[in-house]
């Protein structure tokens, strides 16, 4: 026993102190990781975005004059022939994969560190997210 602890044993020779300050620098690590993914994400749907919309006013197309639907086939050639559907669709699927690239990000966090009922919670919002996809384009056609 000592004078400053009378239960005979430090924190640290428990683990008590040691597993709290280990995991620290470690979910810092992660909460900067996702950080900087979220605003990665969010600068590019916003660079996007406004591509598609100057090209939009530099072809005259009002923003109330409606679009074309979206078809991941017309993707890429409207992409390289420089058309503003293509720019502001990739804006968009940006916009929308960006909070899913989060939930996947910390989904590998978790895992790494061992934190099993995160992990499991991060799982079911992707399945809730893969399944909304999936309802939404059986809406559709």
């Amino acid at each position: 026993m000592t004078a400053s602890n009378p239960g005979g044993q430090d924190g640290s020779a428990t683990g008590a102190g040691s597993a709290t300050s280990s995991q620290e620098p470690d979910r810092d690590g992660l909460e900067q990781s996702i950080a900087k993914l979220l605003t990665i994400g969010i600068y590019i749907s916003i660079a996007l975005l406004a591509i598609g919309v100057v090209l939009m006013m530099l072809d005259g197309i009002g923003p109330l004059a409606g679009g074309p639907a979206f078809d991941l086939g017309r993707l890429v050639p409207d992409l390289a022939g420089v058309r503003p559907a293509g720019f502001l669709w990739l804006g968009l699927i940006a916009v929308v994969a960006t909070p899913t690239a989060r939930v996947a990000a910390s989904l590998i966090g978790y895992a790494r560190r061992g934190e099993r009922a995160m992990a499991v919670v991060a799982v079911l919002i992707l399945i809730v997210i893969a399944m909304s996809v999936v309802v939404a384009r059986a809406i559709e056609t």
